[in-house]
């Protein structure tokens, strides 16, 4: 999930909000505002339930956000590199770069989040019932009531045994520590996930036929999006096993055909495009890697304008190039292939282009990986 803009560091890890998190912020600070608040205390005036509605709902966010910095903060303790927070439509995601070396390290990072949740739960739940305890009622106490249920909530909820929540790492770092294997590990947390996904789903429509409106769709959209990430993360257990072991160096087209930013479009379509079998041509100063362009960069300008357009006009630019180390292994590469909109990697060493890694060459020592482990057998 990209953010749409970053609003900062938090630990050095930047963080991001995507634009669907203005929508779930609407719809909570609204719902809080226009419907509970009033019903549970009457006779206020609007401007105090909009007031009440919009806070709770931005110091639900910092919750959220919390949890997510925790995950990073834990994640960078055991070794793993983190590039963003980023929250969205379904909360927040802190975006690991590898996995984690072990099952305790797994246990950490994934138990982490939840406990944070649970405490802010404890403590805004601890601050109500001492306001109450104090004679102290109103919309100040059916905020802080609000927040520590819906935080306590939020650690129940991810603390199912189900990919991609956090109790689905839970879940792959028990599976994981009991047979020792980190694939099988993650295809039945995935599998779970799954699971609760359907269960899900089939609650939503259930409760929507029931007249349960909104909330209904909610639960079936949660469902929906449950089943598709455990599925991804699934198929990418599966083919971080196929590539395990194997090296950047393994897989690459070595000594790819390059270009200069000063050529033009038109030159590039007229003497490269015809004449080369790839759709992707690293752009190179000296040797060193600057840009890269691809058929369809190239595609979206005008034939008549070819002419008058550089290479590097159009090319991922050097600050966006995903570069690799020939003997990096390939499971690591993979997570930073999303940062380069080309989905490729130039491979470097001593500074110099010496290859090139596609998704083509990924697919090929995929189906590699999957038939050596079909051929291996199996230890009796």
């Amino acid at each position: 999930m990209r953010a749409s803009f970053r609003i900062g560091r938090i630990a050095g890890v930047p963080v991001g909000v995507n634009w669907s998190v203005l929508v779930i912020f609407g719809l909570i600070a609204w719902g809080l505002a226009a419907s509970q608040f009033p019903r549970s205390y009457p006779d206020q005036p609007t401007w105090a339930y909009v007031l009440a509605g919009l806070s709770a709902a931005v110091v639900f966010f910092l919750g959220l956000l919390a949890h997510e910095v925790s995950h990073a903060v834990v994640a960078k303790r055991n070794g793993l590199e983190v590039s963003g927070i980023t929250l969205w439509l379904f909360g927040g995601v802190a975006e690991l770069r590898g996995e984690a070396r072990d099952p305790g390290a797994e246990l950490r990072i994934a138990g982490v989040g939840p406990l944070v949740s649970l405490v802010i739960g404890f403590f805004f739940g601890g601050f109500a019932v001492l306001l109450a305890l104090t004679g102290v009622g109103g919309l100040l106490l059916g905020a802080l009531a609000w927040l520590a249920g819906i935080n306590i909530l939020l650690a129940v909820f991810n603390v199912l045994p189900a990919a991609p929540l956090d109790g689905g790492r839970l879940l792959r770092a028990a599976v994981w520590k009991a047979t020792g294997d980190r694939t099988r590990a993650s295809v039945v947390a995935a599998r779970a996930g799954w699971v609760l996904g359907a269960l899900l789903i089939g609650l939503g429509l259930w409760q929507f036929v029931r007249g349960a409106g909104f909330s209904g769709l909610w639960l079936a959209l949660i469902g929906w999006f449950l089943i598709g990430a455990a599925g991804m993360e699934e198929r990418h257990a599966r083919m971080g096993s196929a590539l395990r072991g194997v090296r950047v160096a393994d897989v690459m087209t070595p000594q790819p055909q390059t270009a200069s930013g000063d050529m033009t479009v038109a030159d590039f379509v007229d003497h490269y495009l015809f004449a080369y079998r790839h759709s992707a041509l690293p752009l190179t100063d000296d040797g060193r890697p600057v840009g890269l362009v691809t058929l369809d960069r190239v595609r979206g300008i005008p034939a008549e304008a070819r002419s008058a357009t550089t290479l590097a006009e159009v090319a991922c630019r050097a600050d966006q190039l995903v570069l690799a180390d020939p003997d990096e292994q390939l499971n690591d590469l993979l997570p930073r292939l999303s940062e380069c909109a080309d989905g490729r990697a130039l491979v470097v060493a001593g500074g110099r282009l010496v290859g090139i890694v596609s998704p083509s060459d990924i697919s090929r020592a995929v189906q590699r990986g999957s038939l050596r482990d079909q051929l291996t057998p199996t230890p009796r």
